[in-house]
C-alpha cells in the first residue's frame, strides 16, 4: 500500500529542481506541515515564504512574485484558498497572467470531522469558472510529479487540488503515460465510459474490474486536466459507448459532471450520469467513511452502472 501523498510528490519534485533553478519559490499560509513543505523551507530558506493564517495575501505575494520572473508555487487548504482567495486568484493571477501555481491541500472532504467549513466541494468549480484559470486533480503520486515538472516549463497561472492522505499507485515511477491536458485511458472498455479524476480514478478503475465480472466492459478515462477538458479524448471514447459515468469529490453542480454533459451534449449525445457528493454538508468521518457512505467507491460506482445501464452488455 501506498504511504507517500500527493503532497508530498510535489515536495520531492521542487525540492529537486529548485538545487539548480533559484527562481522556483514556495509560500505557504501557516500550512508547510499540512502541505508537506517543510523539507523544502528547510533546505531552501532564501526560496520560501511564510505569510501566515493571511490566505489573500499569499495569492497576492505569489503574483507579485511571479512579476519579478519568479517560478512560485503557494500552497494552502483547498477550503480556503478557493474561497477566500477567490478574488485575488481571480484578478492578481489569472487576469493578470502570471506563473502562480496554486496548491489548494486537503482537497475535498480530506479535514473529515473537521466539517463543511474545512471541506473544498466547489474547488472545481470556482476555479475554473475563472477565465486563464487552468485546473487539476492528480490521481497519485507519479501522475502528481509528472504534472508539477511541466507546470515548471510554462508561465501560465493554474490550480491544483491534492488531498491529505496518501492513495492507491494507479501508475508506477517506470510506467506514468502522461501528456499535458490530455486524459490517460487506464482501462478499455466499450460498453460503458467511466470518466473520473483526483482520488475517485482508482475506485472507478476497480469498478472496472467489477464491471467485467458481470460481462461489461468499461472504458476508465482518468481526467486530471479537468480545465482544460480534453473533449477530444473525451469524444472520441463516449462515441463507442451507451453510457458516461462522472465521478469526482465534489458538489453536484459545476464540477466535472457538468463539464462532461455539456461537452457530450453538444457533441455526441449519450446518456450521462454524475456521481458526486450531495448537494449538502457531508457526513462526519474519513474521506474512505464518506466516500463508502455516498457510493464514491468501486461497488457504488459499478451499482450505478447496473442501474442505469440498460442492458449496455
Amino acid at each position: 500500500m501506498n504511504k507517500i501523498p500527493n503532497r508530498q510528490a510535489i515536495c520531492e519534485v521542487l525540492m529537486e529542481k529548485a538545487k539548480t533553478d533559484r527562481n522556483i519559490v514556495v509560500l505557504c499560509s501557516d500550512s508547510r506541515g499540512s502541505a508537506s513543505l517543510a523539507p523544502f523551507a528547510e533546505a531552501f530558506p532564501k526560496q520560501f515564504v511564510e505569510t501566515g493564517i493571511a490566505e489573500q495575501n499569499l495569492v497576492s505575494i505569489s503574483a507579485g512574485l511571479a512579476k519579478c520572473g519568479k517560478k512560485v508555487f503557494a500552497a494552502s487548504p483547498a477550503s480556503f484558498v478557493s474561497t477566500r482567495s477567490y478574488e485575488q486568484a481571480k484578478v492578481d493571477c489569472a487576469y493578470s497572467n502570471t506563473n502562480v501555481t496554486l496548491i489548494g491541500i486537503s482537497g475535498g472532504v480530506s479535514y473529515g470531522a473537521l466539517g463543511m467549513s474545512h471541506h473544498s466541494a466547489q474547488d472545481i468549480a470556482a476555479m475554473s469558472a475563472i477565465p486563464n484559470m487552468r485546473v487539476y486533480l492528480p490521481s497519485d503520486r507519479f501522475q502528481t510529479a509528472k504534472l508539477v515538472g511541466q507546470l515548471l516549463l510554462d508561465e501560465k497561472p493554474a490550480y491544483i487540488r491534492v488531498g491529505r492522505n496518501p492513495v492507491e499507485d494507479l501508475y508506477s515511477e517506470a510506467d506514468t503515460p502522461f501528456a499535458m491536458d490530455r486524459a490517460t485511458v487506464v482501462h478499455e472498455g466499450a460498453d460503458v465510459l467511466l470518466v473520473a479524476c483526483g482520488e475517485m480514478v482508482y475506485p472507478a478503475k476497480e469498478a472496472a474490474g467489477l464491471l467485467a465480472e458481470k460481462g461489461i466492459q468499461a472504458c476508465v478515462l482518468d481526467m486530471y486536466c479537468v480545465k482544460p477538458l480534453d473533449r477530444k479524448t473525451l469524444l472520441e471514447k463516449a462515441q463507442a459507448v451507451r453510457l458516461v459515468v462522472t465521478v469526482e469529490e465534489h458538489a453536484p453542480f459545476g464540477g466535472l459532471g457538468s463539464m462532461v454533459s455539456q461537452a457530450i451534449g453538444a457533441e455526441c449525445p449519450k446518456r450521462v450520469i454524475n456521481l458526486a457528493l450531495p448537494d449538502a454538508p457531508v457526513i462526519t468521518g474519513t474521506s474512505k467513511e464518506v466516500f463508502d457512505y455516498y457510493g464514491l467507491n468501486a461497488q457504488g460506482i459499478a451499482a450505478k452502472v447496473m442501474e442505469y445501464g440498460n442492458g449496455c452488455a
